[in-house]
């Protein structure tokens, strides 16, 4: 990851070019971009009919633990339905003494995001890490806008399911459809620990941590201070654009800001002249269908562009869907591009001015 942004830009003006190469066709990026679009509208069948809340997370959740093999696919998606499980657990525990108590609940989400993002970095599966500080602070964060305890405690079980299902269908989905011969493709290092080497000795990975933790909750406090949890997707961005190095970084979050503009685009369109002439679920899967197809594609693509492709799926399934419906509230997209917006422009100036990290290119 760290040449990725030394090596993202092409290095003569041939745009065209680039962008032909970069979104060329090969089976196997049609078979994982297939496997993307079944999932995700496996997910909005699963979720409308059954009433499951949080459509927009399990969504998502196809596109983030769908990995390039079988294996590493099974692996993180059990990591993330572990993690999920160990968060909401302990969520639910720490709800009784935070719930009603900013002055506990305010350093809880501190702590969590520190040690998720530590995790990340010196955790063999980070993912694990970063599930579990991620949702801990996540559902920490908007305790005080759910208005009693017991529908806090349904929303956060509701949480659960929702992430376990649709982990659980990508799994299955990747096991069943990605081809085998992939796993030929790509190296398996043999980990002899579950931490990295340097885990306990490289001050850099604390020093990430405390970086993300002051970019997220400096978010936070902005949209509480001036009462706009509209935007607390800027708290969302702080840890989801993180990454080891300062132009890594920045470059991952030019990559979301496209293609959150890009899905957020596709969400009002479809919002101002699709979803009023919409009557039935087969016209909602056929748009889901259409622009998951489009994320997909870009998001199986080469580093250099596969964020963006995230993100487009990302940005579109938050506008979309608020509930068990299509929402069609133009003022919660505009808030949450506001918050993505806040968030990568706290983030480049933490990670440029403290610490910055300077990515090397591996000989």
């Amino acid at each position: 990851m760290s040449t990725t942004f030394l090596e993202a830009r092409p290095i003569d003006s041939d745009w065209i070019g680039w962008f032909k190469r970069e979104l060329a066709p090969t089976h196997l990026r049609e078979t994982r971009t297939a496997i993307l679009v079944a999932g995700t509208v496996l997910c909005v069948i699963i979720s409308l009919a059954l009433q499951v809340p949080e459509l927009a997370v399990s969504a998502y959740m196809v596109f983030f633990f769908s990995q390039k093999t079988k294996t590493l696919t099974t692996i993180v998606g059990l990591a993330g339905i572990i993690g999920a499980t160990i968060s909401i657990g302990v969520t639910l525990l720490l709800y009784k003494f935070t719930y009603g108590h900013p002055e506990l609940r305010i350093p809880v989400i501190a702590i969590a995001v520190f040690l998720g993002m530590w995790l990340f970095r010196v955790f063999v599966i980070g993912a694990l890490g970063f599930v579990v500080g991620f949702v801990i602070a996540y559902s920490q964060s908007i305790a005080e806008q759910v208005p009693s305890p017991e529908l806090i405690v349904r929303a956060a079980l509701w949480l659960w399911v929702a992430l376990a299902y649709s982990i659980g269908l990508t799994v299955v989905l990747n096991r069943l459809f990605l081809p085998a011969s992939v796993e030929a493709q790509v190296p398996k290092p043999k980990p002899k620990s579950l931490w990295k080497p340097d885990a306990f000795t490289n001050p850099a990975h604390v020093q990430f941590a405390l970086k993300v933790t002051f970019s997220a909750m400096f978010c936070y406090f902005l949209y509480t201070g001036i009462d706009w949890t509209g935007i607390h997707t800027a708290f969302i961005t702080c840890m989801f654009i993180a990454l080891e190095s300062t132009e890594a970084t920045l470059y991952k979050g030019m990559l979301r800001l496209v293609g959150c503009v890009i899905g957020g685009a596709f969400a009002v369109l479809a919002i101002v002249f699709l979803i009023p002439h919409m009557e039935t679920i087969a016209s909602l899967i056929v748009l889901v269908a259409a622009v998951s197809a489009i994320a997909g594609w870009i998001a199986t693509g080469s580093e250099r562009i596969s964020y963006a492709g995230f993100q487009i799926a990302f940005a579109f399934f938050l506008s979309m869907f608020q509930g068990y419906a299509p929402d069609t509230d133009l003022d919660k997209i505009r808030d949450r591009v506001v918050g993505i917006l806040i968030g990568l422009a706290v983030t480049t100036f933490v990670f440029h001015y403290i610490w910055p990290e300077r990515a090397q290119i591996e000989q």
